[in-house]
């Protein structure tokens, strides 16, 4: 297996010795130097108060009790779109850059959404993959709304099985790594479209494939990444105000639309805030308000996830909080407990950026359910 991918981060050895290391890969992600916590880091407002919302969110960062969380680095809560508790611990701030994992997902699916209200793409029509286009191959049937949830039956391992055999390892730092697409695309046809749910980042690359396809004709790697990243620019860092928004991109200029974004803890908070505005920011609709509630609708084959969005509903239990807060809450959630929380009917957004294993998870979720519940309606 070829892990030259691997060299910008200084990591060798072999795949399974990798794990820590590139679970570790936040780390790198850029800190901003020791900060002071901001003014107001509790500020709290008529409903809730700066002194519960530190009861609540600081067992996040002290480790005082019992039980680890893991390493929380940034919290920030928004109740109708002000800040009312913002946290970083030491060596981390308003600036630093975080690695997104999986809420990068929720991204691609926010950028995916603008092609659709440009007329580019249609749910219930079959993706554009020129892999998938040649006589009758099966794949060139799903569409993207099946991809979109989850369940376009395409082969996949994405923990499952010894880790070096894992198409997720070997897509982002293994063998698949100098075209990502491509190796998504090659994978077979394993169960009929729409039928099953099968959580699948291989899924989310070809989706970050189809949008550059769609801007650019070029195979040129700097072609494609500068065609992706105008587009961004253009249709989502500026209009709603993502400044710190960095996507990677594989050798083959395609956006690693699953895996790897960075931005400020401030900036995942705008995402959320886009999400519970029904695609508002600024006073501009930058996506569609059909599009957020689409993201926002269960899936036929699982009732915990949207599109490229988790779901506070029975399947995501896993990873949401289903006994402990409102059905209609959501959230873009990422590897080690990175979480974009959104609670419509509360008017709540939170932000939790850190590392925690996966023993440690179901600690996290109780402390972050412990904010939920302290707004009216959790």
């Amino acid at each position: 297996m070829n892990l030259k991918p691997l060299s910008r981060l200084g990591l060798t050895g072999s795949l399974a010795s990798l794990l820590p290391p590139l679970l570790a890969l936040a780390a790198c992600s850029g800190t901003s130097g020791r900060q002071e916590l901001p003014p107001g880091a509790y500020a709290g407002d008529t409903e809730v108060s700066g002194a519960a919302l530190r009861e609540a969110v600081e067992p996040l960062f002290d480790g005082s009790e019992d039980k680890s969380s893991g390493e929380t680095r940034a919290v920030i809560v928004l109740h109708d779109g002000k800040i009312v508790a913002e946290r970083y611990a030491p060596g981390y701030g308003p600036e630093t850059k975080h690695l997104s994992w999986s809420v990068a997902k929720t991204v691609t699916a926010v950028l995916v959404g603008i092609m659709v209200s440009d007329g580019r793409l249609s749910l219930d029509e079959p993706v554009p993959v020129p892999a998938w286009s040649h006589g009758a191959d099966p794949r060139g049937a799903i569409t993207l709304r099946q991809m979109l949830t989850m369940t376009s039956g395409i082969e996949h391992k994405e923990q499952q099985g010894p880790l070096e055999n894992t198409d997720t390892l070997r897509m982002l730092v293994g063998d698949g790594a100098g075209d990502m697409a491509a190796y998504a695309e090659a994978k077979p046809l394993a169960r009929a479209p729409g039928t099953h749910f099968l959580y699948s980042s291989a899924t989310t690359l070809v989706l970050s494939d189809m949008l550059t396809r769609l801007l650019t004709n070029s195979e040129d790697p700097r072609a494609r990444r500068d065609a992706m990243m105008r587009f961004i620019q253009q249709r989502l860092i500026e209009p709603v105000g993502l400044k710190s928004l960095t996507p990677e991109f594989d050798a083959h200029g395609t956006m690693i639309g699953g895996a790897f974004m960075h931005m400020t803890a401030r900036d995942y908070a705008k995402l959320g805030e886009l999400l519970r505005r029904s695609g508002l920011a600024g006073g501009r609709q930058v996506i569609s308000q059909r599009w957020v509630q689409f993201m926002r609708h269960p899936s036929s084959a699982n009732e915990g996830y949207g599109a490229h969005l988790w779901l506070n509903r029975p399947g995501a239990e896993k990873v949401m909080f289903v006994d402990d807060a409102p059905h209609s809450l959501f959230a873009a959630n990422g590897l080690r407990g990175q979480y974009v929380i959104v609670s419509p009917a509360q008017g709540l957004t939170i932000v939790r950026l850190g590392i925690t294993s996966d023993e440690e998870m179901p600690v996290l979720r109780e402390r972050l359910a412990r904010i939920i519940r302290k707004f009216p309606g959790g």
